[in-house]
């Protein structure tokens, strides 16, 4: 018997489509063929293609919903709020998250893809684990709020995407927090081994649309890392930010030190308690289900993106 081919081209919708993470789905989703339907809240996308339809849904607002999923085989749900108020991120991530599906009960979607995040996990130390070996205690409002759009979405019979760390065109927080924390320390730290789980925006966008379009009994599990299979070393992250604008010169630097010259700056103090312990999550499922092989080792392409980042201060923004 043969092995199932890849998914024909069908009717694609993927909402936040002007956020950071949508915008490089639908960048992606496009070279898989088929129409797209583009959802976005604060900003309107550019089309990817000639077939990418934008139309305007809230999440928070249930009715901006109805008909979205009209027509659509696969639904790539990468749309959050992040930050904010507890109410948004529960009217944004949750409710808005079970409405959408309900949409997409109704229109008879096939596949739904979730785009969540590791940080559902809360804070510890993490080393290589799978997400069936992990426990979910989500800290935040917002990491709360999208484990609640997760269980829906596992509910549906869909796929969970958690990524960790982000960067790339539209990353308003990974970089530029690293650059905000080597302008406190006045360094670049070396000897710092913690390691972590990063990706690509464009690597990430390419396996999402591939989740999306995978034959139909590929994907093994319903809930996978998206990361670069390698982690990277805190010290060898930091050298790469660093290698993007004012660079301080390298430097021996306990974490003691650290968080001492970090103390009266909060976005500085959030970045190194992003380093201080691992964060390195088991992706490798990923790679093998979909067949494919890693790219570039990660985090050494940030010099391509430094006309990019603006290195300011990370902002609260939600996902459009």
């Amino acid at each position: 018997m043969n092995a199932p081919g890849p998914r024909p081209p069908g009717r694609t919708l993927i909402t936040g489509a002007a956020g950071f993470l949508g915008s490089h789905v639908a960048r992606a989703a496009a070279r898989h063929g088929g129409a797209l339907v583009l959802a976005a809240h604060h900003r309107r996308p550019a089309p990817p293609s000639a077939a990418g339809v934008v139309v305007r849904a809230d999440l928070g607002d249930p009715a901006s919903l109805r008909g979205l999923c009209d027509g659509v085989q696969v639904l790539l749900h990468c749309a959050s709020a992040v930050g904010g108020s507890p109410e948004r991120n529960r009217a944004v991530n949750a409710l808005g998250t079970a409405a959408l599906l309900a949409e997409a009960a109704r229109a008879g979607v096939e596949r739904v893809v979730y785009v969540s995040t590791a940080s559902v996990y809360g804070r510890g130390r993490y080393l290589g684990e799978r997400p069936e070996q992990l426990t979910r205690r989500p800290g935040s409002p917002t990491s709360r709020t999208r484990a609640e759009a997760e269980e829906a979405v596992l509910a549906y019979g869909g796929t969970v995407l958690r990524p960790h760390l982000v960067y790339g065109p539209g990353d308003r927080w990974v970089v530029p927090g690293l650059r905000r924390l080597l302008a406190r320390l006045a360094v670049t730290p070396t000897g710092w081994r913690t390691r972590h789980s990063v990706i690509a925006a464009d690597e990430l966008g390419t396996l999402v649309a591939a989740v999306g379009h995978a034959p139909a009994g590929r994907l093994r599990s319903p809930v996978y890392h998206l990361a670069h299979p390698e982690p990277v070393p805190a010290a060898a992250l930091l050298a790469a930010a660093a290698r993007c604008g004012p660079r301080p010169p390298s430097a021996p630097l306990t974490l003691e030190q650290a968080r001492a010259r970090v103390a009266a700056d909060p976005a500085a103090a959030h970045a190194l308690a992003m380093l201080a312990d691992d964060h390195w999550f088991d992706s490798t499922p990923l790679w093998t289900d979909l067949g494919r092989r890693p790219g570039r080792a990660p985090g050494t392409d940030l010099t391509q993106f430094k006309e990019w980042y603006p290195w300011s201060t990370p902002s609260s923004d939600a996902a459009a």
